[in-house]
């Protein structure tokens, strides 16, 4: 359906925000030459992190953040190569990779990929030591449920270890199930949806979000999620985490 001119579903408020496809804007950035990038999450709108996608165009590849930064990429679809303290990994769709502020590594494609970035400047904890490289893929993680609900799988995709400052997730939700209350905290979220849709309560708004969408969630933004339709609904989820408020 051809969408009407001057209208669009992303908002930008003051503790959120929804990006949806209709409003993408493409740029380029130094680290990845020849790719088109997409940033829907940035320290502009008030965010202590970033996320963009990037589309890597076939045969390019890109380089590691600056000093200090942490990075999080996800393959939503095609194929890429992670290449790492001198092994190269295939990466396919779902595929995932955390990467330590200042690890030297590449990552490319030979055919074209897109994947979604997360990245922030590492936190360190006094006394522990910096977070090991985590590369898997989500289709193979076990499926946990939030709060023991059946309606709610859950897949966490980081060790749950003080060395690690963020936690990613993925979320599911069956037809009709729910977040169980609105949550308020002073952790932020970047959210990608990769399947299904529902409506989003952000703040005292509320949206109807679904593949593809983006939200951010600032602090203390309260916060709930429903889903709707015949499908499940899953949505991938970053926070800051492991750190007091002072640190984060």
């Amino acid at each position: 359906m051809r969408q009407s001119l001057g209208e669009t579903r992303s908002s930008v408020r003051e503790r959120h925000a929804l990006i949806c496809p209709d409003s993408h804007e493409r740029t380029t950035l130094p680290g990845w030459p020849g790719s088109s990038i997409i940033i829907v999450i940035a320290p502009q709108m008030g965010a202590k992190f970033t996320e963009y996608f990037v589309d890597v165009a076939a045969g390019a590849s890109g380089q590691a953040p600056a000093e200090g930064i942490e990075r999080f990429f996800f393959v939503v679809e095609g194929q890429a190569k992670l290449a790492l303290d001198g092994k190269v990994h295939d990466m396919t769709v779902e595929g995932y990779a955390y990467l330590p502020a200042n690890s030297a590594h590449v990552i490319s494609s030979g055919q074209g990929a897109r994947l979604i970035v997360i990245e922030r400047k590492y936190v360190p904890l006094a006394g522990t030591p910096v977070p090991q490289p985590v590369i898997n893929n989500a289709r193979k993680l076990p499926v946990t449920r939030l709060k023991g609900d059946e309606n709610l799988p859950l897949q966490k995709l980081l060790p749950e270890e003080p060395a690690f400052d963020c936690e990613v997730n993925i979320m599911g939700f069956t037809p009709g199930a729910s977040l169980h209350y609105v949550e308020t905290h002073f952790m932020e979220h970047g959210l990608l949806m990769l399947d299904g849709g529902g409506v989003y309560r952000l703040d005292k708004s509320w949206y109807s979000v679904s593949a593809g969408d983006v939200i951010w969630m600032g602090p203390f933004c309260p916060q709930w999620f429903g889903a709707i339709g015949r499908s499940n609904a899953r949505y991938l989820i970053y926070k800051n985490w492991n750190r007091t408020p002072f640190e984060s």
